[in-house]
């Protein structure tokens, strides 16, 4: 099983085709079209404003690595052609790496970002619910929540304002100098306009207005943020027309601002200039309405500037995270590498279960004398013994950290005891007796110490079974044919 990633971010495709193939609000049904398809046998869709990714697990790496890129303009309605040249995957460890940088806010926007940790808990919760994850992706992220929690606990990288929302108070800062005294719209109240609303309360704002289509969100969001207003979404026009920057946040699908709708505004506030930023993905405001005469539109593109000084600021922190998000990846990748030897370690647990067994049913005729407790116990001690035995090989064999070394040592163990081969383990279960080899090529049952290991010549065992020596290629005992049948058991 591969672990794959398709996607497009902020660094590969422009925000008008970010826009278009945006998942926000559509999660499940995406999942259920993935899932649908069937490229992918696990599946989780992540989308933010700045990225569109499909994490998937699969067997054909080839196969789900084209079809979820059709995917992601198949369920948009965009054409393929359009998407592809933006379009990045990477495989196994790679996409492991990714996703713990995404998660501690390395590969956002404003690096340090601390909103992009809960979307990669949403995103994962969403396909939980559909029933899209299994143990690939749940180990992974997982991994991924540990490596967000200890890169913030560990590092400097999210401290102070780190948000896009403070980027986008950065930038009215570059435009208007001191913010003491302008007046604030934002429209959106969810974390991203809370967070941004008190970036700018903390620049001495004189006020800020909160605008939500739910007047009960935009008024706990004034009441958390201390000192800001709420007004129904109906009043939006004249809010705007009250203010000087405009910060829209919204999740809407289609622009809430048009040219039309703002230039209205500008004739009511005597075309003051009024300065917007939109960090809306899809954009809140429609691009057109930048060249009106005193209208600043930035969008979440236009960061990219602050955003660069924010790396500047932030370069010694940024290498402690990407130190942690490397030994991170190491543990995860040892333990998907050792996924590759679970069947064998399956296999080998299963074969000696079944000697013990075998064994235990073989002798049942004189273990038959003794008390239940007593019998427990020896079920007890025989399997704490091949528990033991097991566990050495077992713990070497999964801290494999090599593929190739792993696939030698599971093909080893499955040729030396005949793991894989079906007409062996049909044998084994219709005669149980096991024999073990002497190095002189002799055989003897397994754990009977009545049986010949030293010479050629055929010796009847206490059970009224002979153990001849192996000719080659054999392996089963030779049985005497019995005057009455040996009572039978579980599995016999």
């Amino acid at each position: 099983m591969h672990l794959l990633l398709v996607g497009l971010s902020h660094r590969t495709a422009p925000i008008e085709l970010r826009e278009r193939v945006d998942f926000q609000g559509r999660l499940e049904p995406a999942l259920r079209a993935l899932a649908a398809r069937g490229s992918a046998v696990e599946a989780v869709v992540l989308s933010t404003c700045n990225r569109a990714e499909l994490y998937a697990a699969c067997n054909d790496v080839a196969a789900a690595r084209a079809d979820l890129a059709a995917f992601v303009g198949d369920f948009h309605g965009v054409d393929r052609a359009a998407v592809a040249p933006h379009v990045y995957d990477l495989q196994d460890l790679d996409a492991a790496r990714h996703l713990f940088r995404v998660s501690a806010g390395l590969d956002s926007l404003v690096v340090g970002e601390p909103q992009i940790l809960g979307q990669v808990k949403d995103a994962h919760r969403a396909a939980t619910g559909e029933q899209t994850v299994g143990p690939l992706l749940n180990r992974l992220f997982h991994f991924s929540f540990f490596v967000g929690k200890r890169v913030r606990a560990e590092t400097g990288l999210a401290a102070g304002a780190v948000s896009v929302g403070y980027a986008a108070v950065a930038l009215a800062r570059k435009i208007f100098g001191a913010l003491k005294g302008r007046t604030v719209l934002v429209i959106g109240a969810g974390e991203m306009g809370k967070l941004t609303a008190r970036h700018l309360k903390s620049q001495g704002v004189r006020h800020v207005t909160i605008v939500s289509r739910t007047l009960a969100h935009a008024t706990r969001t004034a009441m958390a943020i201390g000192g800001a207003s709420a007004v129904p979404w109906d009043e939006l026009d004249s809010a705007l027309g009250a203010s000087d920057i405009v910060v829209t946040t919204t999740g809407a699908t289609s622009p809430i601002l048009t040219k039309a709708r703002i230039e209205a505004v500008m004739h009511s506030r005597r075309n003051r200039p009024i300065f917007i930023i939109d960090i809306a993905v899809p954009r809140d405001v429609e691009p057109a309405s930048g060249e009106l005469e005193q209208v600043f539109l930035y969008n979440i593109d236009d960061l990219q500037a602050t955003v660069r000084d924010n790396l500047a600021r932030r370069a010694s922190e940024v290498e402690r995270a990407e130190a942690i998000v490397s030994e991170e990846v190491g543990k995860f990748g040892a333990w998907f590498k050792s996924r590759g030897v679970i069947p064998t370690v399956v296999a080998l647990r299963q074969r000696f279960e079944a000697i013990r067994r075998s064994e235990l049913e073989r002798l049942d005729f004189k273990l038959g004398a003794l008390p239940p407790e007593a019998r427990a116990r020896v079920d007890e001690i025989t399997h704490l013994i091949v528990e033991k035995l097991l566990l050495t090989p077992t713990a070497q064999l999964k801290g494999l950290g090599d593929a190739e070394t792993a696939t030698a040592y599971s093909e080893a163990l499955s040729r030396l005891f005949r793991l894989s081969d079906a007409a062996d383990r049909d044998s084994a279960e219709a005669q149980p007796e096991i024999r073990a080899a002497d190095p002189d090529g002799s055989t003897a049952l397994a754990n009977d110490p009545d049986a010949s290991t030293s010479s050629g010549t055929p010796r009847a065992t206490s059970s009224g079974e002979r153990v001849e020596r192996a000719d080659p290629g054999e392996d089963r005992v030779q049985p005497f044919i019995r005057p009455k049948a040996r009572p039978t058991g579980p599995g016999r």
